[in-house]
């Protein structure tokens, strides 16, 4: 039987400062379209105020990267960048409390995320059948919040996004950080997004968990559950295949092999993803040309430290 789990859906990028990532991706050459943050009027009335998560998407005609960042009162998620999109929280008053929960909940778990360090803390997997992998996981037991189900205006048309968290260390958030599976994008939907990227991206292929030494057999037993298939050895780690993408795991001693000069910001730790590009040496060439610092893994990929990456290695294939 095929598993439901069918390709990467999306990484999230967890950051203090919007604008100055903003800023970083825009000078690595990702198209991305202003942040979108909610907001509401204060009870006691005034002008629109951001609050919660707010985030930003350079999408692919099949996947996406999120560069995420959490609003606060007095530090620097207080900073909203100059073009940001306020988007009024409108619900009924019978949804309001419920959905005032969830979004208080997921501003509240990726500020643990951003206490571990800044970098990459959220990996969604698709899945062709969202219910089907909820039961799965539920007989599995593997423990989860349930299938959410949100609506959310693209233009003329109406996006239903379907998605599940997997609890683990507390209810969302597991060791490494927010993971979950949601339902396959839509293709027309999602094709209308996906931008004409300057360094030539046109998809999401590999996230890289790094897992300390003695832990790497139990986590990659979860991620069995999780994913409903085995992984293949690779001689540093393990690899999961996802359709055109994989999952990799890797033990901490092994990962300056992979990616030298890398070090893990903390264990277990989602520490790089990797794009594929239309073509390579155009993409060294802007980089280059943008004076990013650039390395070369052991697979022979470019990759962005992440040094210079506010916390993440940014690879490119």
């Amino acid at each position: 039987m095929t598993p439901e789990i069918t390709r990467l859906h999306h990484v999230g990028h967890v950051v203090r400062d919007m604008s100055a990532a903003l800023k970083l991706y825009r000078r690595l050459g990702f198209a991305l379209p202003a942040p979108s943050y909610p907001a509401m009027v204060p009870q006691d009335g005034g002008t629109l105020e951001p609050f919660g998560a707010a985030n930003t998407h350079a999408d692919f005609p099949q996947d996406f990267v999120e560069l995420v960042t959490v609003v606060d009162a007095d530090g620097v998620g207080s900073r909203v960048p100059a073009d940001a999109r306020l988007v009024p929280l409108n619900a009924p008053p019978t949804v309001l409390p419920s959905l005032m929960e969830r979004i208080n909940a997921t501003s509240a778990n990726l500020s643990d995320c951003l206490d571990r360090y800044e970098g990459l803390h959220i990996l969604m997997l698709s899945s062709s059948d969202i219910e089907a992998t909820a039961a799965r996981l539920t007989n599995s037991g593997v423990k989860h919040g349930g299938v959410n189900t949100v609506r959310r205006p693209v233009g003329p048309q109406v996006e239903t996004v379907r998605y599940l968290e997997i609890d683990g260390v507390q209810s969302g958030v597991e060791a490494e950080g927010r993971i979950g599976v949601a339902a396959d994008l839509d293709p027309g939907i999602q094709s209308s997004r996906a931008a004409d990227h300057p360094n030539g991206a046109v998809g999401l292929v590999d996230a890289t968990l790094c897992i300390a030494d003695p832990e790497l057999d139990a986590i990659r037993t979860r991620y069995e559950a999780y994913l409903d298939r085995t992984p293949k050895a690779n001689g540093r780690g393990y690899v999961f295949e996802l359709g055109a993408a994989t999952l990799t795991l890797v033990p901490a001693s092994r990962l300056a092999e992979a990616l030298p000069g890398q070090q893990p910001p903390a264990l277990p730790a989602l520490v790089a993803y990797t794009v594929e590009v239309r073509d390579l040496v155009a993409t060294k060439n802007l980089l280059q040309t943008n004076k990013v610092p650039l390395c070369r893994a052991a697979s022979g990929e470019i990759f962005v430290p992440a040094t210079a990456a506010i916390g993440t290695v940014i690879a490119f294939r």
